[in-house]
């Protein structure tokens, strides 16, 4: 949340609290202390505006859920910048930021290896079947959704008939009319043109240019926008009327998101269960191939084990991710 937030606030309003909270009694957290999850937001964000972001730019809380007796609220920063912080529930104490000790540790000690994320390369007790289902929910022009759908579009193509790999999108848009329409676009083309819809996702995550892409990968866009309008009729996207907090709802896989509760992009699920991956190709490989009764040869292919870059581009990243849009 700009340097002075981070770097500030961080540190000194978590170690403030948690002395707090070491001498308080219990009753602070009590119901009649409570205030509402929405005075919460209030007061909390009017904090924020006033003490901790830079002058010219304002914070706004977009979401604010009840979670292990606290109140946690994504915040939006600005420039698709969201970060999950956590509040008392009688709105007086904050706790701007969580930290990773280990890549803190890591990074006191100069040390250039990337923590240990070996629970998340090959998650635990999947449950196994012939032709595993791969779920992956994104938002279309979420930075850290691109970045995974780049990861999982080599494994896509090795894959291709081994495993059912889908692209859904969770069911609010965080980033503008621009995402409302290319997810009926790419829900419309996986739907009536679906064998050209990784062509498309390549390019598409290549630039962002969805108009070019639908032309190089020989997209029939009559076909598409008839479907594209009686999409949007169906389910209602671009009209906005449904609210997530302060974003349009997007009820495209209304259903699957509330089955699987989808709260941030991405989210990876696979046979019915939330998985946790590094996003790069080879590292989703292994993942999904957990999943498989027995091992078709194709996971033995040798993918890319360096992470994408976040957003679009064909970059890559000296380090694993775990950000996402959302929470």
């Amino acid at each position: 949340m700009k340097k002075n937030f981070t770097r500030i606030f961080s540190l000194a309003l978590l170690v403030a609290a948690a002395v707090t909270m070491g001498g308080c009694d219990a009753k602070l957290f009590s119901k009649s202390m409570a205030i509402t999850p929405e005075a919460a937001k209030v007061k909390i964000e009017k904090f924020i505006n006033d003490n901790l972001m830079t002058p010219g730019s304002k914070a706004t809380i977009d979401k604010i859920v009840e979670e292990n007796g606290l109140y946690k609220m994504s915040i939006n920063i600005g420039s698709g910048q969201i970060i999950d912080s956590y509040a008392t529930k009688n709105g007086e104490i904050f706790f701007p930021n969580a930290l990773n000790i280990k890549e803190i540790e890591a990074q006191q000690q100069g040390s250039n290896t990337t923590p240990d994320t070996s629970d998340a390369t090959v998650p635990q007790d999947l449950p196994k079947t012939a032709k595993p289902v791969v779920e992956l929910f994104v938002m279309s022009h979420c930075p850290y959704g691109t970045q995974i759908e780049k990861g999982i579009v080599p494994v896509i193509e090795a894959l291709k008939g081994k495993a059912d790999i889908q692209i859904k999108f969770c069911d609010y848009a965080m980033h503008g009319d621009k995402e409302l329409k290319e997810e009926l676009n790419q829900y419309c083309i996986q739907k009536e043109q679906s064998a050209k819809y990784v062509s498309y996702l390549k390019c598409f995550l290549d630039a962002g240019d969805s108009e070019a892409c639908l032309t190089s990968s020989k997209i029939d866009k009559t076909k598409l926008n008839s479907c594209v309008a009686k999409t949007d009729k169906q389910f209602n996207v671009t009209a906005g009327t449904e609210k997530k907090g302060s974003y349009p709802v997007v009820n495209l896989f209304k259903d699957d998101n509330a089955k699987y509760n989808v709260g941030g992009s991405p989210t990876l699920v696979i046979n019915g269960v939330e998985a946790q991956s590094n996003r790069d190709a080879a590292s989703l490989l292994t993942t999904i191939c957990s999943a498989f009764e027995n091992q078709p040869s194709e996971c033995t292919a040798k993918l890319d084990s360096s992470t994408p870059s976040a957003g679009f581009g064909t970059g890559t990243t000296g380090s694993a991710d775990s950000a996402n849009c959302g929470s």
